[in-house]
């Protein structure tokens, strides 16, 4: 019998890695070697030509995000949302927990107060040492199973058992759940994410209408709780998730999304298990999970396609502090690095259409980003300590125009995300004009360092997943 172990070991490029074209080479070296070019001619040019690493770092950033806005303009007069043609589909939700008993009891009981609930919540109980035990006994009347076993259902939640796991991990939580339900479609839930009312209603029926989608990702708001750290977080994170799920539905359109979100991510069963499941070596398991999912498509000409589901909205308990920020940034990005790297043959391969002639030559670019920011503000930085402003004024009225044009985009992507999504509160405009102003000089230059943070821990190999405090969610339930 194959298990799922094999399945990975022959889906992964990390296990079974493929030959890399030329061209996929010819993308990656060329990515550094500019990088390296821009930064020399802060030493050999004047002007704003010396400042040509920020020039160009603009430069790419304005043009994703005037891809952004074309794929984005039908948002404007949303088609009506697809009819499913039979029955909805089961869906089971999985909730991988690891000393998560401060949020437990609100995580679950959002999810069975939804007007259309899940046929099942497994609780993966990823070896927890806290009160976890006693949460469920208390509210539930679960009593502990024995290690790698299923309860069976919760005398006060019919719906709801236990499976209890020794530590391992996130990723292999998950995989053990998913090898013991068995509804069809299966929803990856944090237990820091908050299920809005009609979220599962909407995914359920994304899946019924579409038989070839395989993974769908709802849409996530940040929330940071009371403190003043937590709601300065909350201001600028709120805003940067708008352009983060504008930009995923804008590769949804090009055929090309890879980026869902694991804290609230449904996938059809079966092709979730024909993968070999989620790679615990991975630090963004789901991400990565992505890339095997389209890989099958294209090499067994499956039409598999992935989607955000505007309709589908949940808030999720996002860092409130800057050491917090900054090491999510490092997860993320090392992880995102990792992944990357294995599915380097994909890069500008026509094989897999789209995906690789456009989206992984951007992300390959993506790399390059934070590094290139950094390296703007610090010669930014020298230049104007050193007091040449014949240099700096030009380079300042560079940027200038480009915080005008992220304004207007921003204030744009507002109207477009609420039309999308239903969802506005807390997202005002003059707040929002506050926050593209200072943005660049600040939170942008924080993603950056806890990106340059991630290179560092992919170069090292030395990370892993961790535990956030919930600061959100803890104080609501308190």
């Amino acid at each position: 019998m194959t298990t799922l172990i094999d399945r990975l070991a022959v889906q992964s490029p990390r296990l079974s890695p493929r030959p890399v074209p030329w061209i996929s080479r010819g993308i990656t070296g060329g990515a550094a070697a500019l990088f390296l070019a821009l930064v020399a001619q802060a030493f050999f040019r004047s002007g704003l030509a010396s400042w040509s690493v920020g020039v160009v770092y603009i430069l790419y950033d304005t043009a994703l995000l005037i891809f952004t806005a074309r794929k984005t303009w039908r948002l404007m007069d949303p088609p009506p949302a697809p009819l499913a043609t039979g029955p909805h589909p089961t869906l089971g939700v999985i909730i991988a927990a690891f000393n998560e008993a401060s949020v437990l009891a609100t995580t679950i009981e959002m999810m069975r107060g939804q007007s259309n609930p899940p046929d099942l919540i497994v609780i993966a109980d990823d070896g927890s040492t806290d009160a976890t035990p006693d949460v469920l006994m208390t509210c539930y009347g679960l009593a502990p199973p024995p290690i790698g076993a299923m309860s069976d259902a919760a005398p006060r939640a019919p719906t709801l058992r236990w499976l209890r796991l020794p530590h391992g991990g996130k990723a292999r939580a998950l995989n053990a759940a998913i090898q013991q339900v068995t509804t069809e479609i299966v929803l990856t839930v944090d237990a820091d994410t908050l299920l809005d009312d009609g979220a599962l209603a909407a995914m359920r029926g994304a899946f019924a209408a579409e038989p070839r989608l395989v993974a769908a990702t709802g849409v996530l708001t940040p929330i940071c709780g009371p403190s003043l750290s937590g709601r300065l977080f909350q201001w600028f994170q709120a805003y940067e998730y708008v352009r983060n799920f504008l930009s995923r539905y804008a590769w949804m359109e090009a055929h090309s999304l890879l980026l869902i979100s694991g804290a609230f991510a449904a996938f059809r069963r079966d092709a979730l298990l024909t993968v070999g499941g989620f790679d615990p070596v991975c630090l963004v398991e789901d991400y990565e999970l992505i890339h095997r999912l389209h890989r099958h498509s294209v090499d067994a000409g499956l039409g598999w396609t992935v989607r955000v589901v505007g309709a589908a909205h949940a808030r999720t308990d996002a860092p409130a502090s800057l050491m917090a920020f900054l090491r999510q940034c490092r997860r993320w990005f090392g992880g995102f690095l990792q992944t990357q790297h294995w599915n380097r043959d994909m890069i500008g391969n026509p094989h897999f259409g789209a995906l690789g002639t456009k989206m992984m030559p951007v992300k390959t670019l993506d790399t390059m980003q934070p590094v290139y920011g950094i390296a703007a503000f610090v010669i930014l930085a020298a230049v104007v300590a050193t007091g040449n402003f014949r240099i700096a004024l030009p380079i300042l009225l560079v940027m200038i125009a480009k915080i005008a044009f992220d304004l207007v985009y921003h204030l744009w992507s507002l109207k477009l995300y609420a039309r999308w999504t239903g969802q506005s509160k807390g997202l005002g405009m003059g707040w929002a004009v506050v926050a593209a102003v200072l943005e660049p000089f600040t939170f942008q230059l924080l993603r950056h360092a806890g990106a340059l943070w991630g290179w560092y821990t992919f170069l090292t190999g030395r990370e892993s997943w961790g535990r956030q405090r919930r600061t959100a969610i803890e104080a609501g339930a308190g």
